[in-house]
């Protein structure tokens, strides 16, 4: 067993328990106020689905990777490769969509001024079934993933188009037409929720600028405690925002790399693979922190 496969192996396992931990106390917390009726926000039900999805991520991608790295060889079979990436894909797909329903919200709520965003105020009522809706959605996107992945038993027996650790996405590679088809369909729903998100984030932005300068004029403490709110709500969804369309990009950009080698160097893979679940495992503790409900538990419980 190699260093670099030790080093690899400790690095996901330490992402794996940190994203576990975090997103599992996020999901219990949340299916709690959802379930108990007790201080239950607007967004506590995107959340939880989100917070559901993370998790799946991180299990889907970090114990595979951990494994490997720590020498276990054809601990999948086919059956268990092809339910594995295809988790780890619709788990992805939930969240960006999560990510960027929570955005789209908190610009509707920045902008009930506008006659426009008043259509929105009844958005919340629908996050429980836009949940159900995301995941529906990415399981039949994301069909087409068990059709081409193969066990690593197997992967010496067919042209490899693309292979991971521990799996492999084989069969004959399309045709260049044919493959830039199935690229453009499947990413178009990435790509247009990351243009949304970031709209959303100038929009928020620019509220935010725009409404620091008209308060300067007001001195009144009692007339300044909605918008403070408002605005740390805000920038809890600028900071999920920022970090999902970073690391997707870097995660991009190195999955596209091994995408055209057909031997790519295994620290590709790994990077890629690594970059793709740092949101999953950071956007918990962003929403710990700034959770005035779950830091008032960890207050009560130190006391």
């Amino acid at each position: 067993m190699a260093g670099d496969d030790i080093v690899m192996g400790v690095a996901f396992l330490t992402q794996s328990a940190a994203g576990v931990l975090g997103n599992s106390c996020l999901l219990c917390f949340y299916s709690y106020t959802l379930l108990t009726g007790q201080k239950v926000r607007p967004t506590d039900p995107i959340l939880c689905h989100l917070v559901f999805s993370n998790n799946l991520v991180v299990l889907s991608a970090g114990i595979p990777q951990t494994m490997e790295g720590f020498g276990w060889k054809y601990f999948l079979d086919d059956v268990g490769c092809k339910v594995v990436l295809y988790l780890f894909r619709v788990a992805r797909g939930v969240s960006l969509n999560a990510t960027c329903l929570l955005s789209g919200f908190q610009v509707s709520k920045l902008c009930t001024r506008n006659a426009w965003w008043k259509i929105t105020t009844k958005f919340p009522k629908c996050f429980g079934f836009c949940g159900s809706f995301l995941w529906i959605l990415h399981l039949l996107v994301n069909v087409y993933v068990p059709l081409r992945v193969i066990g690593p038993r197997h992967k010496q027996n067919v042209t490899l188009h693309m292979h991971y650790r521990y799996c492999a996405i084989g069969a004959v590679p399309p045709k260049p037409f044919v493959r830039l088809s199935q690229l453009v369909l499947f990413s178009s729903i990435d790509v247009m929720s990351l243009v949304f998100m970031m709209w959303a984030s100038g929009s928020m932005v620019f509220v935010l600028h725009r409404h620091k300068q008209s308060v300067h004029h007001i001195h009144s403490q009692i007339l300044s405690r909605r918008p403070d709110h408002e605005a740390r709500a805000t920038c809890t969804i600028l900071s999920l925002v920022s970090m999902f369309i970073s690391f997707y990009c870097l995660s991009a950009i190195f999955t596209l790399c091994v995408g055209l080698h057909k031997k790519p160097d295994l620290w590709l893979v790994d990077t890629g693979v690594f970059l793709g679940v740092c949101f999953s495992v950071l956007s918990p503790f962003v929403l710990i922190s700034s959770d005035t409900r779950i830091t008032q538990v960890f207050h009560s419980c130190r006391e």
